[in-house]
């Protein structure tokens, strides 16, 4: 009997879960329409923050776990280098949907606030739970890469970015990503690889012709090795040009912070 009673009620709740789920996902979308995109995105935060602010907190006054609103309060902060304002809201937004948004913070924390060793643990906790997935256009484990690159850890990066580089031709039609290349020379450069390093800078360069970051990294391997003054000189005289241009690392969010071994230029 007691069987059969629990056989009804797994039945019962396979039948009325997602009916909830799928109610209360309405309610929150509904939020969202409201006090997101009807409300905060009618704003500018650079120069609007309060009222930014304000839309989404009416939002959460009405559904506090609704993630995707506390890391819309988050985001400006970030940008606006207010760091641990920032983090204690996308906290929220990790504990109330980790799957989406632990990785959003462990970028965060790699690219914004800087603190590498937590940025590694997130990403391995999302790899470990999740797969090596994607944020901002890289996979986790080139994040892991970039944070072992900003602890001196330079064979760990290496071998990070060995791996990367090599799952990107492999697995992606022969792909190569600039960006990525360019932090495996710099894994090499770290490890007095010069040689190696210049391959890799030249693999960059091919792909992105005016990279002026990994020509500068290039011109100290050469110089490293004994190259003529003429040459490196040349080769950062033409690093500054295109620097001067705005060609620099390739990724969205230099415009808020600067990238590990961003070259930053006096003009």
């Amino acid at each position: 009997m007691k069987n059969i009673l629990l056989i009804i009620l797994i039945h019962i709740s396979q039948f009325i879960y997602p009916q909830l789920n799928q109610e209360i996902k309405k309610k929150q979308d509904a939020i969202i329409l409201e006090h997101l995109t009807n409300c905060a995105e009618h704003y500018n935060y650079n120069f609007q923050m309060a009222e930014w602010q304000n839309c989404l907190d009416e939002g959460l006054k009405k559904d506090s776990t609704i993630a995707s609103l506390w890391q819309e309060k988050a985001m400006p902060y970030f940008k606006a280098r207010k760091y641990e304002i920032g983090m204690q809201y996308v906290d929220k937004a990790v504990q109330y949907d980790p799957q989406e948004w632990q990785s959003y913070r462990a970028f965060i924390k790699c690219i914004f606030v800087k603190t590498y060793k937590d940025a590694i643990a997130d990403f391995q906790d999302c790899i470990n739970k999740y797969g090596d997935g994607y944020r901002m256009d890289h996979k986790y484990s080139f994040y892991i890469g970039l944070c072992y690159l900003q602890l001196n850890e330079y064979e760990k990066a290496e071998k990070i970015f060995k791996e990367y580089n090599d799952d990107l031709f492999k697995n992606r039609q022969s792909l190569e990503h600039p960006t990525a290349l360019f932090y495996y020379g710099i894994a090499k450069y770290e490890l007095k690889k010069w040689d190696e390093a210049i391959a890799l800078f030249d693999k960059a360069l091919k792909i992105y012709p005016n990279f002026s970051d990994a020509k500068y990294y290039r011109a100290i391997c050469l110089a490293r090795l004994g190259a003529k003054d003429e040459e490196v000189k040349a080769l950062f005289k033409d690093a500054k040009e295109d620097a001067k241009l705005g060609y620099t690392i390739n990724e969205d969010n230099t415009i808020y912070e600067t990238y590990p071994y961003q070259v930053r230029w006096k003009f």
